[in-house]
């Protein structure tokens, strides 16, 4: 009875925080509708329109770096605050990194809306530190799993829509006969600060658990004594960096006369059918690496969330059966792979990042339709990585594993660093070459996977999630 009554108790908290994922989910995939509005607004270089992701990830570096030196001689400022006083932090913060978007789009300083990116990114860095662990106290241990995953569906719900939303009011509602106006991003980020701001106050205003740890956190870099983690650090610097130089790119390249030459108002919902399928990729895999379920119902439950997730996506862009089908192709390779990964997220984790690094290679010596869907279906396998390199990372560090967790966190970097390569390269041997950048990182990954899958055995699938 008491436990019964617990969870009710954390309905509305997990609530609460399953819309901060939503948000920081939705305005993280904004920024790919940002690059081509800014590239063309400010006559950029890919290089420099890629200072967008440089700015926004290298926030989750500068800032997860702040947070580390600040615990090793202070102690953990989250615990002594309280999880529910940190969110709040990272929601103001958040807010004000917004809010800047309206000085710079009415004075139109590209440097101030490299500003707001940064301080919007040191906002989510607090969230992603605060609100996942919170969000795996919320409840019994053994649920953990299940809430994270289902946390960060939403998030993932949120970088599907973006696209559909954000790039409507950029490159449609605001637009004066093909001209993008200032108020294209002046009135959505004032609406998203807005919005951050309730947040924080509802967030204020609802009664949440206090959880605090007696634990004090390792002096020194034990963590580093674990080649798992030296290992995974790579893995996660290549995965976010990979995933985020093809979102990026995607609008830019469907754009290209030899590939689709889609105009940006209707690329963005093929942007949102790359982000979707990491949200069926997630959801696949939180029923694939359910170890209570027998084989042959998880099977058919795997086919069903497919087409059931499926159909949501089509129902939230805006494109019809025909120009969507194709996708159901990669949809049946993915669980294909997910049956040949059997469970053990090492080897998925090697099948996903070879399967990935084929499909980009297949882009950049194809054409037409086919380089757009191979890009397009990458989103399907990035779906697990995240998860299964962080749990492959922490795996038997004991004492070390915050600490191994925070290193892992400032591995985001790769989102801010390898985007400007991939620009660099587009400025000088076109957008579609470029794409050697993210065929490097899955070839980094499938051998981390490999690696993993030999020295550490099938570890047993406890996922470890959270929006990026």
């Amino acid at each position: 009875m008491s436990n019964t009554s617990e969870n009710k108790g954390y309905t509305i908290p997990f609530v609460s925080l399953t819309t901060l994922f939503f948000m920081w989910g939705f305005l993280t995939c904004m920024n790919d509708v940002l690059i081509p509005h800014l590239k063309e607004l400010f006559q950029l270089s890919y290089l420099q329109s890629m200072l967008v992701q440089f700015a926004f990830f290298g926030a989750y570096f500068i800032g997860s770096l702040l947070y580390f030196v600040i615990s090793y001689f202070k102690g953990d400022p989250i615990n002594k605050i309280g999880y529910k006083n940190g969110m709040l932090l990272g929601l103001i913060v958040a807010s004000v990194g917004c809010f800047l978007f309206f000085p710079a789009a009415r004075y139109s300083v590209y440097g101030l809306f490299l500003s707001a990116l940064f301080i919007m990114g040191l906002g989510f860095t607090l969230l992603q530190i605060a609100a996942n662990p919170y969000v795996s106290l919320l409840g019994k241990p053994e649920g953990a799993s299940s809430r994270l995953n289902l946390a960060q569906a939403f998030n993932s719900l949120g970088t599907t829509i973006a696209p559909i939303i954000g790039g409507y009011l950029i490159f449609e509602f605001f637009a004066v006969n093909g001209e993008i106006t200032a108020a294209a991003t002046e009135v959505p980020y004032i609406i998203f600060t807005g919005i951050f701001l309730l947040l924080a106050f509802l967030l204020w205003r609802i009664k949440l658990p206090d959880f605090r740890s007696e634990e004090s956190a390792e002096r020194g870099l034990g963590a580093l004594q674990f080649p798992q983690l030296k290992l995974g650090i790579l893995a996660i610097f290549f995965y976010v960096g990979g995933e985020v130089c093809i979102g990026s790119f995607i609008i830019n390249f469907l754009a290209l006369p030899e590939i689709m030459g889609l105009p940006e108002a209707v690329s963005k919902n093929y942007l949102a059918l790359y982000w979707g399928g990491a949200m069926i990729g997630r959801f696949l895999g939180s029923i694939s690496l359910n170890q209570e379920l027998p084989g042959g119902r998880k099977a058919l439950l795997m086919v069903v969330t497919a087409i059931a997730v499926f159909l949501l996506i089509f129902f939230i862009v805006d494109l019809n059966f025909a120009q969507i089908s194709t996708f159901l192709i990669f949809i049946g390779i993915n669980l294909l792979g997910f049956f040949i990964g059997k469970a053990a997220p090492a080897r998925t984790l090697s099948i996903f990042a070879l399967i990935s690094a084929g499909l980009v290679l297949f882009t950049i010596f194809s054409t037409g339709s086919t380089s757009m869907w191979t890009i397009l279906g990458i989103g399907l396998f990035n779906s697990i990585m995240w998860s299964n390199i962080f749990t492959l990372s922490i795996h038997g560090l004991g004492k070390y594993t915050s600490q191994g967790s925070s290193l892992l966190v400032m591995a985001i970097l790769g989102g801010a660093l390898l985007p400007l390569v991939q620009g660099a390269l587009a400025d000088s041997f076109g957008i579609q070459h470029s794409f050697f950048v993210p065929v490097l990182c899955y070839l980094y990954i499938a051998f981390f996977g490999f690696y993993c899958s030999a020295k550490l055995g099938n570890v047993k699938a406890e996922q470890v999630s959270g929006g990026h």
